[in-house]
């Protein structure tokens, strides 16, 4: 099974947009389009994309809950 990486969620649920018509908005609650849009363009090659791709795959998997659950504990 594989396991996450403890630090690299945590790291996703601090991450903000950086940039565009959603800065400031937490990588996890920016809408399914968007991140729908960047899937098929394609994410950026850096850690931004990394976190922009998870961010995706968590939710489409309806996992976006265990990213709110570390928001909490901050």
């Amino acid at each position: 099974m594989i396991q996450p990486d403890p630090k690299f969620l945590q790291q996703l649920a601090n991450t903000k947009m950086p940039f565009g018509k959603y800065k400031g908005t937490y990588l996890i609650d920016l809408p399914e389009y968007y991140l729908v849009w960047y899937r098929n363009k394609g994410f950026p090659k850096n850690k931004l994309g990394q976190f922009m791709e998870s961010a995706f795959e968590i939710r489409r998997n309806g996992l976006e809950f265990l990213i709110k659950n570390i928001q909490k504990k901050i």
